[in-house]
C-alpha cells in the first residue's frame, strides 16, 4: 500500500499582523519533526503542501522542498470570521474585545466556533462554502494517492482544515466530524492514510509525539 502522512503547519503567528509567519515556537516544531521524520525513516517519493506560507516554512525547516496544490489550502479564516462578526473588519476592535476577556486565544477560541457553526450551517456570506471546502480537502487528498506508486510515501504539509475535512469523511462518509476534529488537531502533528485495493484509510491521527510538552500548541 502507498502511504500518505498529512501534516498540520507549525505554530503561526496568532494575533500578529502577519499571521501566516511562523512564530519562533512554531520553527523549534518544525525543526522537531525533521528530526523524527529522520529518525523514522521516513523519505517521501513525493512531497506537497498548500500555498500558505505557513505550509512552505515548515516544510522547508523539516528538510524538504514541497510541490504546491491549492486543494490543500486552509479556508478563508478572516471571511469565517466578518461573516459572523462584520465589525471585526476593524482588526483593532477584534483585538481589543479579545484583550478585555482577560484570556484572548480562550476568546478567540469561543468566537471562532460560533463563526464556523455558521459557515457549516450554510448560511451565506462566503466564497467558497464548507461542503466545497470538504470537497475539494478530500479531492486533494486522492490526486496525491493517484500519483503514488505501491510501496510509495508522500508528505503533505497542509493546515488542521484539510486534515479535518479528510479524516471526518474517511471515518464517517460525511463532514459533521469536522467541527470536532479541527479544533484538536495540533501543530506539526502527522495523520496517517494509507491508499491500497479498497481506497484511502486513516490508519493514525494527530499524532504528535516528537513534541515536548512545552512545544504542544494547537492555534
Amino acid at each position: 500500500m502507498a502511504v500518505i502522512y498529512l501534516v498540520r503547519h507549525a505554530q503561526a503567528s496568532f494575533g500578529a499582523k502577519d499571521y501566516d509567519k511562523l512564530s519562533d515556537l512554531g520553527e523549534k516544531q518544525a525543526l522537531a519533526l525533521g528530526n523524527t521524520l529522520k529518525v523514522r525513516g521516513i523519505v517521501p517519493d513525493l512531497v506537497m503542501s498548500g500555498s500558505m506560507k505557513r505550509h512552505a516554512k515548515t516544510a522547508t525547516l523539516a528538510g524538504l522542498a514541497p510541490e504546491v496544490d491549492h486543494g490543500y489550502d486552509e479556508f478563508d479564516h478572516d471571511q469565517v470570521i466578518l461573516a459572523h462578526k462584520p465589525a471585526y473588519k476593524v482588526r483593532a476592535l477584534m483585538l481589543a474585545d479579545l484583550a478585555r476577556t482577560g484570556n484572548p486565544q480562550r476568546a478567540f477560541q469561543k468566537m471562532f466556533t460560533a463563526a464556523t457553526d455558521r459557515w457549516i450551517s450554510g448560511a451565506d456570506g462566503y466564497t467558497e462554502m464548507f461542503q466545497a471546502f470538504c470537497d475539494r480537502s478530500n479531492d486533494a487528498v486522492r490526486r496525491t494517492a493517484e500519483r503514488l506508486g505501491k510501496g510509495e510515501t508522500a508528505l503533505v504539509f497542509t493546515s488542521g482544515g484539510p486534515i479535518a475535512a479528510v479524516v471526518g469523511r474517511l471515518l464517517s462518509g460525511g463532514d459533521g466530524l469536522w467541527a470536532k476534529l479541527n479544533p484538536v488537531t495540533i501543530n506539526t502533528a502527522i495523520t496517517k492514510v494509507v491508499s491500497g485495493r479498497s481506497g484511502l484509510t486513516v490508519v493514525s491521527y494527530n499524532e504528535h509525539g516528537h513534541l515536548d510538552q512545552q512545544e504542544l500548541t494547537y492555534r
